[in-house]
């Protein structure tokens, strides 16, 4: 049962508890509001800025698992204040740990500040949470997908476009490093973990994978130049920084060009050209 009058009270005191800053958006010169406006945090979460008011008023329906697992998110709540308004909400928490969609507070925030940056959050299958603007540019919108195609392995094996955007002579080593990760991750999920799923999909659908599979490579690492072919721009090369979080197994991958480079200058016109197809 929802607890109308404490999630209102929650939700209003956390939202005010943020900065337009805090979250990536302009302060403006005449603000008065304390924290953020309704209408901004209804933006975060993608929902009207009416649904949201109306839940701040005590006024709105039950939320879905869906809709609190969003505001969860705009609002930066940690895993314990998430918890905490699912419970408000009517709804047993989410569980924790891999394989979680929740972005920590403190990726996040350094996340808003990468607006001029190829850069994005994944899980440890792949599964891309965020992207920048420059990161849709640069590899299309990765956020789309639904089921096992939001992991960029499993999209690697089963739709040859997913190919397009890296050289052909680049191939087998990404080919090889999606199998040895998978395998990775299987060895610390377990055989009835969601990647152990995966790779049996993976099994059934391509005779690439099979073949790799049965070479037992572990550790297969990233190329320390990550090489993209951009409809537009042509080829780019890239630094990958990464930054984990343990407690989530997300990752945030930071992409950045030598300065005064030509993969440099291309970076700079992607905020002009627009996105990559997906």
């Amino acid at each position: 049962m929802t607890d109308k009058a404490a999630m209102a009270a929650f939700l209003r005191v956390r939202r005010e508890a943020l900065q337009p800053e805090d979250v990536g958006l302009p302060r403006g010169r005449r603000r008065r509001t304390k924290g953020l406006r309704r209408e901004e945090v209804a933006v975060l979460c993608h929902m009207s800025a009416d649904y949201y008011s109306r839940l701040e008023q005590e006024r709105g329906p039950q939320p879905s698992e869906q809709m609190v697992a969003a505001i969860a998110q705009g609002l930066h709540l940690s895993l314990d204040e998430r918890d905490h308004l699912f419970r408000l909400a009517g709804h047993r928490p989410p569980e924790r740990g891999a394989g979680g969609d929740h972005v920590s507070p403190g990726m996040l925030r350094i996340f808003d500040r990468l607006s001029d940056t190829p850069a994005e959050i994944v899980t440890e299958l792949g599964e891309t949470l965020r992207q920048t603007p420059l990161g849709v540019a640069l590899v299309g919108d990765s956020t789309h997908h639904v089921g096992p195609a939001r992991s960029i392995g499993y999209r690697w094996f089963t739709q040859p476009e997913a190919r397009d955007l890296h050289p052909p002579e680049d191939h087998d080593h990404l080919s090889r490093m999606y199998v040895s990760g998978l395998r990775g991750v299987i060895a610390i999920r377990g055989p009835e973990s969601k990647a152990a799923g995966l790779a049996a999909d993976l099994l059934d659908r391509s005779a690439e994978f099979r073949a790799l599979w049965k070479e037992h490579e572990v550790g297969i690492t990233p190329q320390e130049i990550k090489r993209y072919r951009h409809p537009t721009v042509g080829l780019l090369e890239l630094n990958c920084q990464i930054l984990q979080d343990p407690r989530q197994s997300h990752s945030l991958l930071v992409y950045t060009a030598v300065p005064g480079s030509e993969s440099y200058e291309k970076l700079q016109l992607l905020d002009v050209v627009g996105a990559a197809s997906p």
